[in-house]
């Protein structure tokens, strides 16, 4: 069962303003990422589920949240189907993420009052997934269309929330680019999950890189 209401995921979404996101199959490096990420303010991480066993690492992983770090949400995603959504979801899942938009996602989810971010690529999908009851959308890849696109949304639909994920990098001036935009938060990969020469993540980069983006949202938005 999930720990956090739909509504809270989504305010603490605008609120902190990033959701860092990552894979690896080693429970144990996974809480340590999670673990940086926390003690650099995120308040929100999307587990990617990519790896076999993914959903057994998960579910260690939100035990370990829920013990160790107070009022972390933890999410999933790369999720293509409606069996998986309900697999990690019993498992925790506080939100789902999912590259498309599929209606078999977004009726488990809605049903659980959950979360689901779906990721769209045009105008009338945007559309699609807020008739489905989608509160914030994922723009995927948003690298492929970068701000402009999201402040071309904007103009007819000011209402719609979306989260660019892909083509974000913890910098002031990409962040500042995509929030004069529009977005409500971006989602943060391989740019925040900094890792050393040897190909391991660097905790305290990324704990660092979490607490500058932070920053630079806070000093946008003031």
């Amino acid at each position: 069962m999930s720990q956090f209401s739909r509504l809270e995921v989504v305010q603490t979404m605008q609120n902190t303003g990033i959701v860092p996101l990552f894979y690896h199959k080693d429970i144990e490096v996974s809480k340590k990422v999670v673990t940086a990420c926390y003690n650099g303010g995120a308040r929100l991480l999307e587990f990617t589920a990519r790896g076999d066993f993914s959903h057994e690492v998960f579910g260690e992983l939100v035990k370990y949240a829920i013990r160790e770090l107070p009022g972390m949400i933890m999410g999933v995603g790369s999720i293509t189907d409606a069996a998986a959504a309900s697999q990690f979801l019993n498992l925790g899942a506080n939100f789902i993420v999912t590259p498309v938009l599929r209606e078999d996602i977004a009726i488990v989810c809605n049903r659980r009052k959950i979360l689901w971010s779906p990721g769209c690529g045009s105008l009338t999908e945007i559309a699609k997934a807020e008739e489905l009851g989608c509160e914030i959308v994922k723009l995927f890849p948003g690298g492929i269309y970068g701000p402009e696109f999201v402040k071309a949304i904007k103009g007819p639909q000011p209402w719609t929330s979306i989260m660019p994920t892909g083509g974000v990098a913890p910098t002031k001036e990409s962040i500042e680019a995509w929030f004069k935009a529009g977005v409500t938060c971006v989602g943060l990969g391989s740019k925040l999950m900094i890792k050393d020469a040897n190909g391991n993540f660097d905790y305290k980069k990324i704990e660092e890189a979490t607490k500058n983006t932070l920053n630079f949202i806070k000093e946008f938005k003031s």
